[in-house]
């Protein structure tokens, strides 16, 4: 799938993986559309061919809006990467008691519900484009994590949105085929992200040392990488992908 002289959407796009993701997009010729709450774009330093748009991906009128803008300014919408998620940490019983309902809800809403919401509208305006020569229209990479296959103590809610997103790929891929789409997933481990920005050296130490090879944190832009090589690959559809250094996650 070419990327050049297309429009791309990616979500998360103010920091970590979708920062890394619109930058690798926006250097490869796309017009990258960059959705992030507006709070996140105001702190994000600019990037040359990123459109950043306020988007709340649990507000399906929001999304339907931006989808609107990043598919009519005349290059195709061929490529959307959802990046956007928060973490949590809390045990279904833990020294305050039980798992708060609401916080459960809201990471399965943004993890989750929010990449099906952002895919549904972006795959509506993708099935309206051209296809090309080999009946392609489009690409969505979707963000799991190593969590839906071995989520840690406290992950209960992270986990259940990362595995709920694992298992959207397959039955997306089967249904957007008809219309030249294809859906794939990469499931990251350990990445060097603004979400680690308050843990000390010697945890950070600790994390890189759990790693088999490359005995080290992931980087944004490898992921970034294999997003834009999904993309490229035409024969690769209904996946997902594990970017971990063949980390095994242990209980703790």
């Amino acid at each position: 799938m070419q990327i050049s002289n297309t429009a791309a959407i990616v979500t998360g796009a103010a920091s970590g993986l979708g920062r890394a993701t619109a930058t690798a997009l926006a250097a490869g010729g796309a017009r990258v559309y960059g959705f992030d709450l507006p709070s996140g774009i105001e702190k994000a330093e600019p990037i040359d061919g990123v459109t950043y748009l306020g988007v709340d991906v649990t507000d399906p009128d929001s999304v339907e809006t931006a989808v609107t803008e990043a598919s009519s300014y005349g290059s195709p919408l061929r490529s959307v990467v959802n990046c956007a998620g928060i973490g949590s940490a809390a045990r279904i019983l833990g020294k305050k008691g039980r798992h708060d309902i609401a916080l459960y809800a809201k990471v399965v809403q943004i993890n989750l519900i929010g990449t099906f919401t952002v895919l549904t509208y972006a795959a509506e305006r993708i099935a309206e484009t051209t296809a090309d020569e080999n009946g392609q229209r489009g690409v969505i990479i979707n963000t799991a994590s190593v969590a839906a296959f071995e989520g840690q103590v406290g992950q209960a809610a992270y986990a259940s949105s990362k595995g709920g997103v694992v298992g959207l790929c397959l039955p997306a891929a089967r249904d957007l085929a008809q219309y030249g789409i294809r859906v794939n997933t990469i499931a990251p481990g350990t990445v060097q992200t603004p979400m680690l920005a308050g843990v000390t050296q010697e945890y950070l130490a600790g994390l890189a040392a759990a790693v088999p090879f490359p005995q080290r944190l992931a980087r944004p832009d490898e992921y970034a990488k294999l997003a834009l090589m999904l993309i490229d690959h035409d024969y690769i559809n209904g996946e997902t992908v594990r970017m971990d250094g063949a980390i095994r996650m242990p209980p703790r």
